[in-house]
């Protein structure tokens, strides 16, 4: 039997409802499943905790969490406490602490899923966005000058090493490799005449390694026109932080909506847990009502079991997703639904119980 331990970080607003159901999803796994367990320790960091202790982790919140196999997140953020300190000081502490340095966003079109495109099929949307995680544009560097003087300047630094450049490249060639798939870059090169053209020349040499792997590269702007006039010639994307940041929210909204959005933050080599949550925000204006979309968290739990080896399992999750919003009738209101968050979970779970093969419950 294989025991997997899983930090959970449920946060605010929605955070803990919608948490509880991905739980309840890999619960079910495990239950049908006897030689795959999960144990769970809970941590109350988030800005409630800010707070009430000033810090939105403890001090030795990432030694605590460096012997878990995966780290599962709810959401964070919360009127009063400002979003670059529920960001910094939690988010990113954890993905830059654990060397988090691959961001994966699937952007697929499931079936049953609302599209706002028109005369679009459904399999032209499938994307797999690989974002660097760990620098550029969020790598904090910068100083604000004069403040509150006339001749005030912000400086905002994006880095760019060859480390941190060349390894997110040659994860995405390695994955579009293994998939039999076209590689993509995103840059904007014609702008940003040293981080961006510097991104473009490593993108390029390490191309020449991988002769087998058909690659396009397209400037930012250009590509946000393209994923909604031809989705179909993005499948493995590779790009910055914040380009990945900014055309991921674009291509939730192509794949069913922010309420269908997941994202997974890889230490690749395993050295530290990895990350795994949904994209979208804490939404404390509807939290505790149950009214909160699940199903990003649910595909999150998809991407754990993906990542632990247990892939079979992560699609059937996947397909267990997919299974509910064909059925349509078990949705939240987001989805012009009427069913509770649990209601929800619920029925997921038990697609679940019936798509697991039988040979496989004990």
């Amino acid at each position: 039997m294989s025991t997997y331990k899983i930090a959970v970080i449920a946060g605010d607003g929605i955070g803990p409802e919608v948490l509880e159901e991905g739980i309840k999803v890999l619960n079910k796994i495990s239950e049908l499943d006897g030689s795959l367990q999960f144990e769970y320790t809970y941590f109350p960091w988030g800005c409630e905790y800010y707070a009430k202790h000033g810090v939105m982790m403890d001090e030795d919140g990432i030694e605590k969490l460096k012997d878990f196999d995966a780290i599962f997140l709810g959401a964070v953020g919360f009127p009063g406490v400002p979003d670059h300190i529920s960001l910094w000081d939690l988010l990113l502490k954890i993905r830059k602490g654990f060397d988090q340095y691959i961001n994966i966003r699937p952007i697929k079109l499931i079936k049953g899923a609302p599209c706002p495109l028109k005369d679009v099929k459904r399999e032209d949307v499938d994307m797999l966005f690989i974002r660097e995680n760990s620098e550029g544009e969020y790598a904090g560097a910068g100083d604000w000058l004069f403040k509150g003087q006339e001749n005030e300047v912000v400086l905002q630094t994006g880095v760019f090493s060859r480390k941190g450049t060349e390894r997110v490249i040659r994860y995405a060639f390695e994955t579009a490799r293994k998939e039999g798939k076209s590689l993509t870059s995103i840059s904007k090169g014609n702008a940003l005449n040293y981080s961006m053209v510097f991104w473009d020349q490593v993108f390029e040499e390490v191309a020449a390694e991988y002769p087998d792997v058909k690659t396009a590269s397209y400037l930012v702007d250009a590509a946000a026109m393209l994923m909604i006039t031809d989705p179909k010639r993005f499948e493995v994307v590779v790009t910055s932080n914040l380009f990945g940041d900014i055309l991921t929210d674009l291509g939730a909204a192509l794949a069913g909506g922010i309420g269908l959005a997941a994202g997974a933050n890889i230490n690749p080599e395993r050295t530290f847990p990895s990350m795994f949550e949904p994209i979208h925000g804490s939404a404390p204006d509807i939290a505790g009502k149950g009214l909160a979309n699940p199903l990003a968290t649910i595909w999150s739990a998809s991407q754990l079991l993906d990542f632990l080896g247990y892939e079979q399992y992560g699609k059937l999750v996947l397909d267990a997703v997919e299974e509910l919003l064909l059925e349509g009738k078990v949705l939240t209101p987001d989805m012009k639904g009427t069913a509770s968050t649990s209601e929800v979970g619920d029925r997921v779970a038990s697609i679940v119980s019936l798509l697991v093969p039988s040979a496989v419950i004990e």
